[in-house]
């Protein structure tokens, strides 16, 4: 557990205050990777490997994201049915995305509703995959952790 608070601190220090899309994309993704890793590896060099790879994957989906596939995602956490795949193809840049959602839970720290996806993005012929987290703010509006 110490081991994945040390690298969540890294990860939360790269990302600075106002991150943007990709270095949020980046630090969900060495957030989940790390787990993953060490859940397989059972040791500090599979949590970083896991942090590594996972931090880069979502980094290129998070950068690759513009307004347009924001809101579907969005629209994905708002209704679509948990465990349901959700797909669009973003009609500026081509690039194709697919989101299912998992089902809705109260986070325990904040008492915020949250939701869990896993997303799939094909960028150049490349399938890359992410878990992405958000949770519903005061106004009840989805916000990407």
């Amino acid at each position: 557990m110490q081991r994945f608070l040390a690298v969540f601190a890294i990860v939360a220090l790269v990302v600075g205050c106002t991150p943007t899309k990709s270095q949020m994309g980046a630090a969900g993704g060495s957030v989940a990777g790390a787990l993953i890793g060490q859940a397989i590896g059972r040791n500090t060099g599979g949590t970083l490997i896991g942090a590594a790879v996972g931090g880069m994957l979502g980094y290129i989906v998070g950068n690759e994201m513009d307004k347009y596939d924001q809101k579907q995602v969005t629209r994905v956490y708002e209704s679509a049915p948990s465990g349901q795949p959700a797909s669009w193809t973003n009609p500026d840049t081509g690039k194709q995305y697919t989101m299912t959602p998992r089902a809705a839970y109260q986070d325990s720290r904040t008492s915020q509703v949250c939701r869990e996806a896993e997303i799939e993005a094909t960028i150049d012929g490349r399938k890359e995959k992410v878990l992405s987290t958000a949770c519903r703010d005061a106004a009840g509006n989805w916000v990407m952790q």
